[in-house]
């Protein structure tokens, strides 16, 4: 092999070794297989005790073990109630900025975008109960399952003697609305 010969060998093994290096070394990170319920999250599901809301909590670097199943079950709990009465309120600025120079071939772009949002649910979850934990043997974190059906929280809400007659129908005609316009929007996705 004379000249380009001995080039184009050399291109193709130097090639070569970069392949082989770029996939030696690390070794990606095993990724954790938990419940279905891990990844499929917080939201209102058709299941075979009917229509039930779940919220998954998610609690990790906490050294306490009791702190740190507490914290997953609170947070848990408050996807329910996020789910049920959120009140939401968002403040957003966006800027966009194109200029261009003379003969079109120099331009700039810029632009900033900053987003305020600031949430805030209260309710009383009556029948809402853990069903199930996980930890996360790769990095620790614990993992909650709330668990709210339909039937449940309308036999609490008929025990419930604290309730207004009124709020109570409301709240017992509107569950129903409600799942049905989380599941329409869980379709969407």
């Amino acid at each position: 092999m004379k000249g380009k010969g001995w080039k184009v060998l050399a291109v193709v093994l130097g090639i070569g070794l970069l392949f082989f290096i770029g996939c030696g070394g690390k070794e990606a990170a095993p990724v954790a297989t938990g419940p279905a319920w891990v990844m499929k999250g917080s939201g209102a599901f058709d299941t075979d005790k009917g229509k039930v809301f779940y919220g998954v909590g998610v609690a990790s670097g906490i050294k306490n073990r009791a702190l740190l199943i507490s914290t997953a079950d609170n947070r848990a709990r408050a996807e329910i109630a996020k789910i049920m009465e959120t009140y939401v309120a968002v403040l957003a600025k966006d800027y966009m900025a194109s200029t261009t120079a003379g003969d079109m071939s120099a331009t700039s772009e810029e632009q900033h975008v900053e987003q305020a949002l600031k949430t805030f649910s209260k309710t009383t979850l009556h029948g809402a109960q853990i069903i199930d934990h996980w930890m996360d043997p790769s990095d620790g974190s614990y993992f909650a399952l709330c668990e709210l059906d339909l039937v449940s929280f309308s036999d609490a809400l008929e025990k419930h003697k604290e309730l207004d007659a009124k709020v109570r129908d409301y709240v017992r005609r509107n569950a129903e609305k409600m799942h049905e316009q989380l599941e329409e929007e869980e379709m969407k996705r």
